[in-house]
């Protein structure tokens, strides 16, 4: 029998990709006969015309497996929604706005046939990136890395073929609030790289604005290290510290040179000091309560409003 591989794409308002990016992905699957490809499209709540394009896309290529999530839950949410019901020998998240080449599917095949069971797709550059993207990734996957014993790949986005055995591995993680290139890094197994050269968008703009890569930024940070709540422990002993040195010196200057009326200026600045570090600690503290609150309510990642099976891809002409 065929081997299967499963394609697990999120939409969200991509509205003049659809088409195209199905188009490219069958061209794949028919240059590659050997393999059964099945793609899972999951619409994230979009509020364009992606859905009713995904719908006339399926009466096109009938490999598409469709399915319509309730309201937009966000990238991680799609991905686990897909990833729940990939059912192939391999599995590869790809973005639909087409700036993962489907063109790559075919290193990424041969190196799992050669043994490997994850095999990340590297960007080998940014040219399509602004500077403070640029810089803000390299800083988050630095910073990420120094903190965390989870080490994330650099320039390794989502896009990447997993065996089914990994699936199965990140089925078992039941949190919430996901980050999914920690999980991916989380669970392990025997990994190689193939490098490839992103693509700009085919259509549209991208719904990352600098809010939301923020908020993934701690979501990471967060999920997989606790390093930032050691911090604070530290940053109140060294202040501690230097209170009680500054407690001394103003006790032995009274000792010997008589009574020492502080100043105004010197007293409202260390309040305000030891206020600001304070309040900022109680923050950090804020995002893991917060995060440990989701988690405990146990709501479902997501929900499906609309759901239609897929038959093979290979059969779309």
């Amino acid at each position: 029998m065929k081997k299967r591989v499963s394609l697990v794409a999120p939409f969200y308002n991509e509205s003049g990709n659809v088409l195209e990016f199905f188009r490219r992905i069958a061209a794949v699957a028919d240059s590659m006969p050997q393999y059964e490809f099945e793609v899972i499209a999951v619409n994230d709540g979009s509020r364009d015309q992606t859905w009713a394009e995904l719908l006339e896309a399926r009466t096109r290529f009938p490999g598409v497996h469709l399915v319509d999530l309730s309201r937009n839950f966000g990238k991680e949410a799609a991905l686990t929604a897909g990833l729940d019901r990939a059912h192939g020998d391999a599995v590869v998240p790809i973005d639909s706005d087409l700036q993962h080449p489907p063109e790559v599917l075919e290193q990424m095949l041969a190196q799992w046939e050669l043994g490997a069971e994850v095999v990340l797709a590297q960007r080998t550059d940014r040219v399509t990136d602004g500077k403070l993207q640029k810089l803000s990734a390299t800083s988050f996957y630095r910073f990420h890395n120094r903190i965390s014993n989870i080490q994330v790949p650099m320039d390794v986005g989502d896009f990447r073929l997993m065996d089914r055995r990994v699936v199965e591995a990140l089925r078992q993680m039941p949190e919430n609030h996901r980050f999914m290139k920690g999980l991916f890094a989380w669970v392990g197994f025997r990994t190689v790289t193939v490098p490839y050269i992103h693509s700009n968008r085919g259509a549209g703009t991208s719904s990352f604005n600098f809010w939301k890569l923020w908020n993934l930024a701690l979501e990471g940070i967060t999920s997989f290290s606790t390093a930032p709540l050691k911090i604070w422990t530290y940053l109140g002993l060294g202040v501690s510290a230097l209170a009680l040195l500054y407690a001394t010196i103003i006790v032995l200057k009274t000792i010997v040179s008589g009574v020492d009326v502080p100043g105004y200026a010197s007293l409202m600045a260390g309040i305000m000091f030891i206020g600001g570090v304070q309040l900022i600690g109680i923050g950090v503290l804020g995002e893991y309560v917060g995060r440990i609150y989701h988690e405990v309510k146990r709501r479902p990642v997501y929900l499906v409003r609309e759901e239609h099976c897929n038959e093979r891809i290979n059969d779309a002409r």
